[in-house]
């Protein structure tokens, strides 16, 4: 779920990791890695199972940082089945405004909490740095089959897990069924032929903008992601960054140029009142984003209850089923925390358990394959969208996303600098193709910093 407020993506300059780390923990955030296995990997009983039993039973008290709204009432009835257990629920920031504080804590020694929620993109830049526990000693990886890929892969970093998926964001393209009709667009299913809707609405009206779009970073890695681009490496202590010969990127750039050199999209930052009001009134077309939107329309932009409907993320090759993660959230267990048994009991609850049922009926879009594949889910009608199911297009889309992307283990470094590489495309001559080439060499430079091996 998100808001105005819980925007996907940090723009903020927060470094989370020290320059002399030992970068034993890093890894990548996509795929099994090889590190070794800690607990019952294999899907046995651990003792740390057991004594996340046993730490329920005794009770005490556990701090939670998240900015998650539905996490409240899964507070509350966590608490309800579990009375020893007092729960404090602290929102100490949205995204990068948390992690600086959470940071600040880590290099205090103190004044942290027992599980945080940290974005799948963050996740490995924590695990780097030591600072949230592998989640293997508590027979975390035995739940694998629990989770659809995508979240999966994200909290398994270098063969440990750091974290249980809390929502997902597999990605789906909002359109307003009111201004296609009115314009006889037919909904696109390849990008090229978004790239000729864009040009036949501007064109119908000069208002009128397929999207907004003024360089995103999150945006954009979803899209190289979808396009089969896999910019990013990482094994071990050696991280490669190449979207010079990227075929993924070669494929979205050739599409997303046209769109901003010939001004298709709308020059309107996302989450602002502008954007908002763009999409009630009409003049913002189309969203490509995570599942989690719709609670977003709900509240953000009811004047237009009843005009939006979901459809599949277009391809880039027609025939294609090919889809990728825009945001999202897991909950880790601090290595600091000094009740990692019972922080590891409410991530249970909360990303696996009865919670989230909880959630799911707040807004939020589930991370666990059950409830991704159950009738009730599927079946939901929403009302925003004319009483469509939109859900079944969501779960296809979380089935289709491509495996082995990995993000950078300083990811909320390189998304930091985005705007003063790529984002000059939109505001002047530059390329896009320029763009990313300084993306990543300034995102190279940054990883010799801070001591790893930058391949080629």
């Amino acid at each position: 779920m998100r808001n105005k407020t819980l925007r996907r993506w940090a723009q903020g300059a927060a470094v989370l990791c020290a320059a002399t780390l030992g970068l034993t923990a890093c890894g990548s955030s996509g795929g099994s890695g090889s590190g070794s296995d800690s607990g019952s990997g294999s899907g046995g009983k651990s003792s740390g199972a057991s004594s996340v039993s046993a730490a329920l039973d005794k009770g005490g008290s556990i701090t939670v940082w998240a900015w998650e709204p539905t996490l409240k009432q899964v507070v509350a009835d966590f608490q309800a089945k579990y009375p020893k257990v007092h729960v404090k629920l602290v929102n100490a920031g949205t995204g990068n405004d948390q992690y600086k504080a959470l940071q600040n804590a880590i290099d205090a020694g103190k004044g942290g909490p027992d599980a945080a929620q940290i974005e799948y993109y963050a996740l490995s830049q924590f695990a780097l740095g030591k600072s949230v526990a592998d989640l293997s000693d508590y027979g975390a990886k035995s739940l694998a089959a629990t989770y659809s890929p995508g979240p999966w892969n994200s909290v398994n970093v270098n063969g440990g897990i750091y974290g249980l998926p809390m929502d997902s964001g597999p990605m789906a393209l909002f359109y307003n069924k009111k201004v296609f009709d009115k314009y006889k667009l037919p909904v696109p299913t390849t990008w090229d032929q978004y790239l000729d809707d864009a040009r036949k609405l501007h064109k119908a009206d000069p208002k009128a903008y397929i999207t907004s779009d003024t360089g995103d970073a999150g945006m954009t890695t979803s899209l190289i992601w979808q396009a089969g681009g896999h910019p990013y490496k990482v094994d071990g202590t050696k991280v490669t960054v190449n979207f010079g010969s990227d075929p993924g990127t070669a494929t979205y750039t050739k599409v997303w140029q046209q769109l901003v050199s010939e001004h298709l999209l709308a020059p309107v930052p996302g989450w602002s009142d502008q954007w908002y009001k763009g999409l009630a009134d009409g003049t913002i077309a189309t969203l490509a984003t995570g599942a989690w939107m719709p609670a977003n329309f709900t509240t953000g932009v009811a004047a237009a209850s009843g005009d939006w409907r979901a459809a599949p993320l277009p391809q880039w090759q027609a025939g294609q089923h090919a889809s990728a993660e825009n945001g999202g959230s897991s909950l880790a267990v601090m290595k600091a925390g000094k009740n990692k048994e019972l922080a590891y009991a409410f991530l249970q609850y909360a990303a696996q358990g009865a919670g989230v049922q909880t959630r799911i009926k707040g807004g939020a879009f589930p991370a666990t394959t059950a409830d991704l594949n159950s009738p009730a889910f599927l079946n939901a009608p929403f009302p925003y969208f004319g009483g469509q199911q939109a859900n079944k297009i969501f779960s296809e889309s979380a089935k289709d996303v491509l495996p082995g992307w990995s993000y950078l283990p300083y990811q909320v470094y390189a998304n930091s600098i985005f705007n003063d590489t790529v984002g000059k495309a939109y505001v002047s001559s530059t390329t896009l193709t320029s763009g990313l080439q300084a993306w990543q060499d300034k995102s190279v430079d940054y990883g010799k910093q801070q001591g790893f091996s930058m391949g080629n």
